[in-house]
């Protein structure tokens, strides 16, 4: 398992791996042995991140071993994630469909980008569907009592209705939006848990920066929430509020849902083939406001919407993801022991 997705904190690709690679130590390891980080030839080594130094390497790895790319993003995502010249961004671009070719096999968390890689000129055949799963151990909800305590711990009223936003502070998550919704509804408590996990480079930086310096009066910026935290941060919410314009298949949802509170996304054609009916949608902020609304005044509405939130942790349980795993990675290693065979039978 190689991956430098831990350099940069609060975002979700670090998330995703920790919780990968912890399954998989916890179910393979009896019979794979697991190593993080280490110059080694292997079986299978499975890349997290697109690193040039992985890059270059990679000849030697095939040498003796199988390749597996994770797609965490594509030229689109990144796009909207961070702002650097054009040229910059290009030739990154450039590399990256570059460094998934390469691969021998790719997981992608989101069957939607199946067809934007084989439009790439990614070669269908070597794409796997393998969603991310989030720990029930660690994600889980907590007594009312817990809830009032950590509500008193992160300095948000206990008695009000609690919004809560997860992300890097970036366009693409629909920041603004979130903001937008939040001056039209000043009774109810908005909170926003991430930062700028690229720094200055993030999309709409000095916009966002900006206003952090004077938010309004019901909006509250935790920054940077170190992962073991943030199972606390769900449990102060009411619901999860994602505006995001473009996602893979984000872990705030998979947080979520595992703590059983309302989401309430941007209708995306990305989620439909993976969320089905486990979340609330709108398209704008007008959608967003009387959603919200419902949510505060209609108990029944809100309890099925937690239901179907707790309908989907049951789908992406990890027991479910892992038997995807587990066949994708027995394929992969018979697949490399047979080319292993036939070279030295050459």
């Amino acid at each position: 398992m190689l991956s430098s997705a831990y350099k940069y904190q609060g975002q979700g690709v670090a998330s995703a791996y920790e919780e990968q690679v912890g399954l998989m130590k916890r179910n393979l390891s009896d019979e794979f042995e697991i190593h993080e980080n280490e110059v080694m030839l292997a079986d299978i080594t499975h890349y997290h991140t697109v690193d040039y130094k992985f890059y270059l390497c990679m000849w030697l790895v095939k040498m003796r071993g199988q390749t597996v790319g994770y797609v965490h993003m594509i030229p689109e995502t990144v796009k909207s994630s961070v702002h650097l010249p054009k040229p910059i961004m290009n030739i990154f671009y450039t590399y990256m469909i570059s460094f998934y070719k390469r691969m021998d096999y790719l997981v992608t968390v989101n069957s939607y980008f199946i067809n934007k890689l084989v439009e790439y000129g990614v070669d269908r055949n070597k794409i796997t569907y393998i969603p991310n799963f989030v720990s029930d151990k660690v994600f889980y909800n907590r007594s009312d009592d817990e809830k009032t305590a950590l509500r008193i711990k992160y300095g948000v009223p206990a008695d009000k209705f609690i919004v809560v936003g997860v992300g890097q502070l970036q366009v693409r998550k629909g920041i603004f939006d979130f903001l937008e919704v939040a001056q039209k509804l000043p009774d109810i408590q908005f909170v926003w848990a991430g930062g700028f996990s690229f720094g200055k480079i993030t999309d709409g930086y000095a916009r966002v920066k900006k206003i952090m310096e004077n938010p309004p009066e019901n909006v509250r910026f935790l920054g940077i929430i170190e992962r073991d935290r943030m199972p606390e941060i769900y449990n102060i919410a009411d619901v999860m509020f994602l505006p995001s314009f473009e996602e893979l298949f984000p872990m705030t949802v998979l947080e979520s849902m595992n703590c059983r509170i309302p989401m309430l996304l941007r209708d995306l054609e990305i989620y439909e083939d993976i969320l089905f009916d486990y979340y609330l949608r709108e398209r704008d902020v007008n959608g967003f406001i009387q959603i919200i609304k419902r949510l505060t005044e209609d108990s029944d509405y809100y309890s099925k919407a937690a239901s179907a939130s707790a309908r989907g942790h049951e789908f992406y349980s990890k027991e479910h993801v892992f038997t995807m795993w587990d066949a994708f990675y027995r394929k992969v290693y018979d697949a490399g022991e047979r080319k292993h065979e036939k070279r030295k039978g050459h």
